[in-house]
């Protein structure tokens, strides 16, 4: 049987400063910026992890002032997951930033470790890693 649906596309993130979340997810998350294009009033940022199969980032700029937002339980939830090899190391080096980093959580006996931050427009998003994670190529 044919598979329709092989993996996931992109992911759509909203942002009121297309230039500023560029700058922001490419400094701080490893992101290259593909293509920047005017798509429906606005523009549109295609950005790739440098992971072989990642998916891609769709940075969408918006005049609304509100920001993608899930509620589980009625706590505020992270919009996405990104893996991080050396998530200790990272959560240090971002908290002595000072950037908007949460306290890091270990679930079980150290198996996994994650920690929630938001980027430079508000959305939640979450550094990842655990003994699950599979590792990739890099494409650059």
């Amino acid at each position: 049987m044919e598979r329709s649906f092989p993996r996931i596309g992109y992911v759509y993130v909203p942002t009121s400063n297309i230039s500023a979340s560029i700058e922001w997810y490419t400094t701080y998350l490893n992101f290259k910026l593909m293509n920047k294009f005017e798509d429906r009033g606005s523009y549109v940022a295609v950005l790739h992890h440098p992971h072989k199969h990642a998916i891609a980032l769709l940075l969408v700029e918006t005049d609304q002032p509100d920001r993608l937002a899930i509620n589980r339980n009625g706590k505020p939830f992270p919009i996405m997951a990104i893996n991080c090899s050396n998530i200790e190391q990272t959560h240090q080096l971002w908290k002595e930033q000072q950037l908007d980093v949460d306290e890091l959580h270990i679930l079980g006996n150290g198996e996994a470790k994650y920690f929630y931050f938001r980027d430079n427009e508000g959305n939640l998003l979450e550094a990842a890693w655990s003994i699950w994670d599979t590792d990739d190529e890099w494409k650059f």
